[in-house]
């Protein structure tokens, strides 16, 4: 099974996005992701990050994933505790349930400060 942890940044609200994946098998690092990914909101960036990280555990040809961030709105949309209402979000849900297919995965909320890694890979994004 895969750990990853994902997040989505973005410097105003739209502005520049970026995102950051790390990816473990067990304790091992075995990947990190920190890339510019356009303009739009922070939300967008999120969903983003999250889509890279399944794109990444179908790749690899795992089945089985527990994704960790920190964005709570992202994790209760996945886990279906809150409706999609944004338009620009919901092609990037129907997206995600498409990856998802066939996988057994988890979406965990975690702290910011669990989840230090990916958010400075998002934010490196940017800057670069």
């Amino acid at each position: 099974m895969l750990i990853i942890h994902t997040d989505g940044a973005c410097f105003g609200n739209p502005g520049p996005m970026g995102i950051g994946v790390v990816v473990y098998r067990g304790k091992k690092k075995i990947m990190e992701i920190s890339e510019y990914v356009g303009e739009g909101t922070n939300n967008i960036a999120e969903y983003l990050a999250l889509i890279r990280a399944l794109e990444i555990v179908k790749k690899t040809g795992e089945n089985e994933v527990h994704i960790k961030t920190d964005s709570e709105l992202l994790a209760r949309q996945i886990n279906g505790e809150y409706k999609v209402k944004d338009r620009k979000l919901k092609p990037l849900k129907a997206r995600v349930d498409g990856l998802m297919l066939g996988m057994k995965v988890k979406v965990e909320h975690v702290p910011r400060e669990e989840n230090e890694e990916a958010d400075r890979l998002s934010k490196r994004a940017i800057l670069q």
